[in-house]
């Protein structure tokens, strides 16, 4: 089974980077994945696609986002790390990790999320 675990800073102040991490701690070995992807939900909105990473290591970025995000990952220790720089109030937001099975576009498996808050 997948356990998918976000990790990083609560607070972030603005300009700063953050930096975000996600470890896929369970047993993954029987199932294929197509993407890692970064999803996060900003107080009073819905869910907003970030990016991902396919299995060739091909990144997409949203393009509202994609001036400022890097998505990269770590195979050798399952894991999966953001990079969003220059971030302002807008970007408080819960943000998950997610894996896809089916195309870089599908999210089958989610973390718990973490609650970011960029405030000075």
């Amino acid at each position: 089974q997948v356990q998918l675990q976000e990790s990083g800073p609560g607070l972030v102040k603005p300009s700063q980077t953050l930096s975000l991490t996600c470890t896929d701690t369970g047993d993954s070995s029987e199932t294929t994945f197509f993407s890692w992807s970064w999803i996060r939900q900003s107080p009073g909105k819905g869910l907003e696609w970030v990016g991902s990473i396919g299995r060739s290591g091909t990144t997409d970025y949203s393009p509202s986002l994609r001036s400022r995000t890097s998505i990269s990952r770590d195979t050798s220790r399952n894991q999966l790390i953001l990079q969003l720089t220059s971030v302002t109030p807008q970007d408080t937001a819960v943000y998950y990790c997610t894996r896809g099975t089916e195309n870089w576009y599908t999210y089958d498996y989610w973390g718990q999320g973490t609650q970011v808050t960029v405030s000075s």
